[in-house]
């Protein structure tokens, strides 16, 4: 019988196919090695095919659907539920191909490779500057042991920097110098490297009008607008700012039951890259508010602390940072809120 259907549990080296046919039969439970993925497929006949969106997944999609097959890729929470009970990759691939069918599903748009090359712009950056503060702090750290402190800030680095490049300083033993002279190298080397990711950052946003039209927005700067840009090619895909910041996690978690709304913390869901730098931008915005109100009219009822219904039946503030990330993210649907249920936009992959 002629496969329709093939739930594909992807991995490193080892893959797991479970295909039916066209009356929901079991045609096909196979193990494949990674180099017998592509001439499996290829041998087949065009037909529906699900795979969890994990690592490597985007990339099995792009070329899988160049062999003629239809690639679905899900979130593997929602494909969870279809696992019958122990976990293995027979019962992975199993669930896979059952959730693949479901006319509720949600479905995670496939990445081109420029697209994911874009992200992996900022997540180099992102790595290196968690370096960078590494360095910083063992600094720091050394050379206060030594009685050597300086203040906070760029500055202060600049003045530890100084002291540890003069050659035979009288306040360093010599094993602490050479030390210190390696981190100190090390520490220019990442500052350095960060500094050609920002110039391919900034060259293109320069490029994209969707990443200049987004930085119209308050709190939002060229990192945050390339970010999205990349992120969300297409925003017709929400259908509102709300949805947009459903999927981002900057709303509040829902644990509603028997008609009793009861709202919680920020779900933080979605992309914690994309959703650090938004909500770092709504509190900027916001402060910036408090200090010039007359510059920013729209933000003051952003600014108030709305009160929301929390744990046992107490109410508590939720700040404004999170709804303003709701409302002001540049899909012009006025009245946009972050607050009660909503429904998310595409599943994050």
């Amino acid at each position: 019988m002629q496969i329709t259907t093939i739930g594909l549990d992807i991995a490193k080296n080892v893959f797991r196919v479970h295909g039916i046919d066209a009356t929901e039969k079991v045609v096909v439970r196979k193990q494949l090695r990674r180099g017998q993925v592509l001439a499996f497929f290829k041998a087949l006949a065009p037909c529906l095919i699900g795979m969890e969106a994990c690592a490597t997944a985007h990339y099995w999609a792009r070329e899988l659907t160049k062999l003629g097959h239809q690639v679905r890729l899900m979130p593997a929470k929602d494909v969870k539920a279809y696992v019958k009970r122990n976990k293995n990759d027979a019962a992975d691939a199993e669930a896979i191909c059952e959730a693949v069918r479901r006319p509720t599903m949600r479905f995670v748009p496939v990445k081109s490779a420029e697209q994911q090359a874009r992200l992996m712009q900022h997540r180099a950056r992102d790595l290196l500057m968690r370096q960078r503060t590494q360095l910083i702090n063992a600094l720091r750290a050394h050379l206060a042991e030594l009685g050597i402190a300086a203040a906070q800030g760029r500055e202060g680095v600049k003045e530890l920097l100084a002291i540890v490049a003069q050659d035979g300083a009288p306040r360093l033993p010599v094993d602490a110098h050479a030390s210190l002279m390696v981190l100190a190298a090390q520490l220019q080397a990442v500052q350095t490297m960060i500094g050609s990711i920002e110039k391919r950052i900034v060259a293109q946003h320069r490029s994209s009008e969707e990443s200049k039209r987004l930085k119209t927005i308050p709190g939002i700067g060229i990192i945050g607008a390339t970010t999205i840009a990349a992120l969300v090619p297409d925003p017709k895909v929400f259908r509102s700012g709300r949805n947009f910041a459903a999927w981002v996690g900057i709303v509040p978690r829902e644990d509603s039951t028997g008609g009793k709304q009861k709202l919680g913390p920020i779900s933080k869901q979605g992309d914690r890259y994309l959703r650090r730098i938004l909500v770092v931008g709504a509190c900027a915005v916001l402060r910036r508010a408090r200090q010039q109100p007359e510059k920013y009219p729209w933000a003051d009822t952003a600014s108030r602390p709305a009160t929301i219904q929390g744990r046992r039946g107490r109410t508590c503030q939720q700040d404004g940072a999170d709804r303003l990330g709701a409302a002001g993210q540049g899909w012009d649907i006025p009245g946009a809120s972050a607050r009660g249920s909503v429904r998310t936009g595409p599943a994050m992959g």
